[in-house]
């Protein structure tokens, strides 16, 4: 199991739903003892960090946020058992990502929670990281037919969002993020329309940090002298599209994926031919496959955080600051002028 950088527990006002702050299968027993059911807020169940920030930060003080994950918990690895199913169900609002967490989609299949809102309807998947004919797909190739491609997306938005194989790193992409942060600001004023002035002023709020921080990325990334960066975790591909990078992961958008020596080799030749200069990890997940590739070709080592967490030494970190984090990384890696 991977353990990667995972949020923790947060402490919010109100009680939380009983039980739902242990839901790692080894850890069931540490519930929040005493716990019930906020009588003045409305009880929202995230299921993993991103979904949890976008709950915390558009419901203010008129939620009280369970997070799905615990610390220490890799998200695609999250086990519920019975009972925890069955109190899922007690939410007044769920909110999670499909194709993250298999043990989630089916949870929230079965709760059968009036309010339940997948963050992957709110915008549109794409494919990253395939491997076609020995090549690694580059998430940065088309980039210049993106204007195009978007505007024949949106021709379909009332179809299905979702499709099978897709990438489900959405918010790893501010603009993406901010996408759903307007959905989930318009469900939470349908859940609960006694506050949707509250909750319209601060979706406002957190699509202005988002479109600053596009901005940021895209000022920042906008002269590099290499546009290639090599991950362990092919996370970063909806990032690199938009801002005309290049993801080579040597795992794939599967982060217990092992790579091939056939992959190792391809690593190695788009490192060469691409001027690379980092081999990018994650916090709290194996460095093992980084340092031997990039001690193969001589290069540096560096963190680029997927977000699906933070963690203990990010006290005070959040979303944003850890996107941020991840900017001045790569525009390190890059090059940046």
């Amino acid at each position: 199991m991977n353990v990667r950088r995972l949020i923790p527990t947060t402490a919010v006002a109100g009680a939380v739903v009983l039980g739902l702050t242990a839901l790692s299968a080894c850890s069931s027993s540490d519930a929040a003892d005493g716990a019930g059911k906020s009588a003045d807020k409305l009880d929202v169940v995230a299921s993993f960090y991103p979904m949890q920030f976008l709950a915390e930060e558009i419901g203010g003080s008129h939620v009280s946020v369970t997070s799905l994950t615990k610390p220490g918990v890799e998200p695609h690895d999250l086990e519920l058992s019975p009972r925890q199913i069955g109190e899922l169900g007690e939410a007044d609002y769920l909110l999670f990502l499909k194709g993250i967490q298999p043990a989630v989609d089916d949870a929230v299949a079965q709760a059968g929670v009036k309010n339940t809102v997948d963050a992957a309807e709110l915008t549109t998947l794409e494919n990253h990281g395939a491997e076609v004919d020995g090549h690694a797909h580059e998430e940065g190739e088309e980039h210049a037919h993106e204007g195009e491609e978007h505007a024949d997306e949106h021709a379909h938005e009332g179809e299905e969002h979702t499709h099978e194989g897709a990438d489900p790193h959405i918010w790893l992409d501010p603009v993406k993020y901010a996408e759903v942060a307007e959905g989930v600001g318009k469900s939470l004023e349908k859940a609960d329309p006694d506050h949707a002035a509250d909750y319209r002023k601060n979706t406002d709020t957190l699509v202005a940090q988002l479109n600053d921080l596009n901005k940021a990325y895209e000022t920042g990334l906008k002269d590099t002298e290499t546009k290639t960066f090599i991950t362990t975790h092919s996370a970063f591909g909806y990032l690199a599209e938009r801002y005309g990078l290049v993801q080579q992961g040597i795992a794939g958008v599967d982060p217990e994926a092992e790579p091939s020596p056939a992959r190792i080799d391809e690593i190695h030749a788009v490192a060469e031919k691409n001027n690379a200069t980092t081999v990018f990890f994650e916090t709290l997940a194996s460095d093992k496959t980084a340092r031997t590739l990039a001690k193969d070709l001589g290069l540096k080592t560096g963190v680029l955080d997927p977000l699906e967490g933070i963690t203990d030494k990010s006290a005070g970190a959040d979303y944003v600051e850890v996107m941020k984090s991840n900017l001045t990384a790569l525009q390190k890696a890059l090059g940046a002028k």
